[in-house]
């Protein structure tokens, strides 16, 4: 469990603040990992991933036929918040303080974030988090361990929200990495548009599977879902 540091001096931001930010395209950053403040970030242009135009490797799919992970959903998630938060020789500093975590750990206590873990010989080896509105899906980290874990913890989060009937997920910025797979930028405006809709959905974010471990025949790229 993430431990309150009652030294530190952060800013205990409500629930339904959050949430309405969310639903008017913005989202929360921090300067550094070390920031006691955050601010909200509105782009200009928006990353977006839509259903119907998701890209998948041969190499990938090739990869996939041999199981090469576990898969869970909702087990770890405060494990994969400090780990998308970890600073690496490539990496020098963070925009995920300790307010960023208190606020997703919150969402996640009220159903409103999810995780996808990725584990290699039992050891948690990548993953991804975001949070959950009507049927749109805020992406927001990921990290990997080893190679290929996050993109196999992003193609199940696609499977399960293409299954479920989400309109799309926000990617927030636009990335070589998230491009090779499909995702578009496209201007503030229309992505309000479409975000104005898609929050107004009913949507089950377990329609495909519960919360636990994914069973093998799921194992992402391997049903014909994308």
């Amino acid at each position: 469990m993430l431990e309150i540091d009652n030294s530190y001096s952060y800013y205990k931001i409500p629930l339904q603040a959050v949430l309405d930010a969310y639903k008017e395209g913005l989202f929360p950053m921090a300067e550094t990992a070390h920031s006691k403040e955050i601010y909200w970030v509105e782009p200009k242009k928006r990353g977006v991933f839509f259903f119907d135009t998701i890209k998948v490797p041969k190499k990938l799919k090739k990869i996939a036929k041999t199981i090469p992970f576990e898969i869970s959903v909702d087990l770890q998630f405060e494990k994969v918040i400090e780990n998308c938060s970890k600073l690496t020789n490539t990496r020098k500093d963070t925009w995920i303080n300790k307010t960023i975590k208190l606020i997703y750990v919150d969402l996640f206590n009220k159903g409103y974030a999810h995780s996808v873990e990725c584990y290699l010989n039992n050891r948690l080896v990548g993953g991804l988090y975001g949070v959950s509105i009507g049927g749109v899906f805020f992406g927001e980290s990921m990290f990997s361990f080893v190679n290929n874990a996050s993109k196999f913890a992003l193609f199940h989060l696609i499977e399960r929200l293409k299954v479920a009937n989400f309109d799309f997920i926000d990617t927030q910025f636009i990335n070589k990495h998230l491009e090779q797979f499909g995702a578009l930028e496209i201007p503030n405006t229309n992505f309000k548009r479409i975000l104005k809709m898609g929050i107004k959905k009913d949507r089950n974010f377990y329609k495909f599977y519960p919360k636990g471990f994914l069973p093998k025949k799921l194992f992402p790229l391997n049903n014909g879902i994308i």
